[in-house]
């Protein structure tokens, strides 16, 4: 069955597959001797963001919760390889960067990065040697007090952090996790209704897959959209054991990757025809 609320079978299987013959291309131009140096560091860390986009399509999909955990190595890989070729490249050429990406869990769009790489680890039980590849390629230790708190779930001992950096819309899910236990489900379904509305951004500090799937600035036909997932739920509901029942359906909480054993927690879509010309006929007729 089909998780997404929108997209087709042929739309998810024809993207999975291009971003599979995708992966693997990039794999190998990376190790074969550039054309552009300057440009790898970008290049290794789009195909990191690619690995996400791949696990959450196949999600979307339908396809089963564990097959998605095969590709979380190859995200962290190129993500390493990112790091590495970006601190040579920039010791070389006395550059301060080469990638057009901010490392920092005070920027939105790293923090929502590195929040549903978190949730995703927690959900799909990771090893543990990879869990540790992405905590010391997260950093930021000490500085946000909900992802900090949501990693030592995993992590006893992490240091945890006082501010919340991201107020919109993370302090309703902050809100939810200090909450007396019987108050959580409502308090998690206000998170998971106000998350998409409440990370729009102007200009840009838009977050780079916000509009996609967006019927007027960026449609589905233009192959973008992996789905909207608010894995940061997920992450709180593993860590902190809360009751997420009322959320079980909604189009943005990916309730499966709890639940990898079944039944589906989405909504079976309703396909309707469009009405034939008699029966638009007979509703004109009606209304008069």
């Amino acid at each position: 069955m089909i998780r997404a609320t929108r997209g087709n079978l042929t739309y998810w299987s024809a993207r999975v597959e291009f971003d599979l013959n995708a992966m693997r291309d990039d794999w190998v131009l990376l190790n074969q001797p550039s054309r552009n140096p300057l440009y790898d560091p970008q290049f290794a860390m789009m195909l990191a963001e690619r690995v996400l986009r791949l696990m959450l399509r196949r999600y979307s999909r339908g396809d089963a919760v564990p097959e998605t955990a095969q590709h979380f190595t190859q995200l962290l890989d190129a993500w390493e390889l990112s790091n590495c070729l970006s601190e040579r490249i920039c010791r070389e050429r006395g550059l301060l960067s080469c990638r057009n990406w901010k490392f920092e869990i005070s920027d939105l769009a790293h923090y929502n990065w590195c929040f549903w790489l978190v949730g995703l680890a927690l959900a799909l039980e990771i090893p543990n040697d990879q869990w540790q590849r992405l905590l010391a390629l997260i950093g930021g230790e000490g500085e946000d007090v909900l992802l900090d708190q949501v990693i030592a779930f995993r992590q006893p001992g992490r240091l945890v952090g006082t501010k919340l950096l991201h107020p919109k819309p993370y302090a309703r899910l902050l809100r939810t996790i200090e909450a007396p236990r019987e108050q959580q489900p409502q308090l998690l379904l206000d998170f998971v209704d106000h998350w998409y509305p409440e990370l729009a951004r102007k200009g840009k500090d838009e977050l780079w897959w916000y509009i996609y799937g967006d019927p007027v600035k960026h449609p589905l036909e233009m192959g973008s959209y992996f789905g909207r997932w608010c894995i940061e739920a997920v992450a709180a509901v593993k860590a902190f054991g809360i009751d997420d029942s009322l959320c079980l359906g909604h189009e943005h909480y990916p309730g499966d990757l709890l639940r990898p054993d079944g039944p589906s927690t989405h909504r079976p879509r309703q396909e309707h025809a469009r009405p034939g010309f008699l029966h638009r006929l007979l509703q004109l007729i009606a209304r008069r």
